[in-house]
C-alpha cells in the first residue's frame, strides 16, 4: 500500500509556473505507474499526467496540459513531481497524485490546491 502526501500548491498568476510534489511512501512505489490528477470545483477528478515505473519510460499527458506540464519521478526519494508552466485560469484545481491503475478510493491524499489568479 502506498501512502500519498502532496505539497507545493499555491497562488500563481496566469503564465506563471509552479511545481507540485508528492511523497509516495510504500515498499512497492518504484514499480508502480503513477499519475497526477486534478479536480476543479464542481467537476470530476481527471488524470492529467502519468509516468510508468520504475524508469519513467512511458509518459502521457492530457491534451489540456500537453506541452506545458512535465511529470517526473525520483524513486530513491519516493517522489513524483509535476512541473507546471504557462499556467492558465482553467488549471485551477486541487492536484492529487496516485497510482495510474487500480486506485483505491481510500488511498487519496489531501491534495494540494493550485489557484491561478490575477
Amino acid at each position: 500500500q502506498v501512502q500519498l502526501v502532496e505539497s507545493g500548491g499555491g497562488l500563481v498568476q496566469p503564465g506563471g509556473s509552479l511545481r507540485v510534489s508528492c511523497l509516495a511512501s510504500g515498499s512497492s512505489f518504484s514499480g508502480v505507474d503513477m499519475g497526477w490528477y486534478r479536480q476543479a470545483s464542481g467537476k470530476q477528478r481527471e488524470l492529467v499526467a502519468s509516468i510508468s515505473g520504475p524508469l519513467g519510460t512511458r509518459i502521457n499527458y492530457a491534451d489540456s496540459v500537453k506541452g506545458r506540464f512535465t511529470i517526473s519521478r525520483d524513486n530513491a526519494k519516493s517522489m513524483v513531481y509535476l512541473q507546471m508552466n504557462s499556467l492558465k485560469f482553467e488549471d485551477t484545481a486541487v492536484y492529487y497524485c496516485n497510482r495510474k491503475y487500480g486506485v483505491r478510493e481510500e488511498s487519496w491524499g489531501q491534495g494540494t490546491q493550485v489557484i491561478v489568479t490575477q
